[in-house]
């Protein structure tokens, strides 16, 4: 019987500088504010999608963004929610020792089902939350029938 010796960390380190180098290519880092807005990247926020009998409830997290930053359009049952946040200026006596925040641009697009009321749809921005709100026409929504 062979008998296998395991070696541990044998070559993680290498491994590991093998993976950084591959997501060096896809998120480049940057020390400089020119390098840092010329490799400004595509994120997305983390969004809930919630349908209750009345509506759907899209909700996004967009921390640090203000409502002008943020566009949300309706158009042949798609919304789209697309905006820019901007990259921290840096102060001239500091230096970044990690940056894990994104910054860029963003573009979501929901496809919803063609029984919505798109006149009646609403945005609220709380606390970097954007929840949007859009109502089912009314003959969509449920609705008991009574037998006879």
């Amino acid at each position: 019987m062979t008998k296998l010796i395991r070696t541990p960390n044998r070559n993680l380190s290498s491994l590991q500088q093998e993976i950084d180098r591959l997501f060096e290519g896809f998120f480049p880092t940057r020390s400089s504010d020119e390098d840092a807005s010329r490799y400004a990247s595509m994120w997305s926020p983390r969004t809930d999608l919630i349908e209750t009998p009345e509506a759907y409830r899209i909700e996004l997290d967009v921390p640090g963004m203000n409502r002008d930053d943020i566009h949300i359009s309706y158009q042949d049952d798609r919304l789209t929610v697309s905006g820019e946040r901007a990259h921290e200026a840096r102060e001239e006596n500091e230096e970044r020792v990690r940056v894990e925040r994104t910054f860029g641009n963003f573009f979501r697009s929901f496809t919803l089902p063609s029984t919505v009321s798109a006149e009646q749809i609403s945005a609220q921005h709380e606390n970097g939350v954007l929840t949007i709100t859009v109502p089912k026409a009314e003959e969509s929504k449920p609705r008991r029938i009574e037998i006879k």
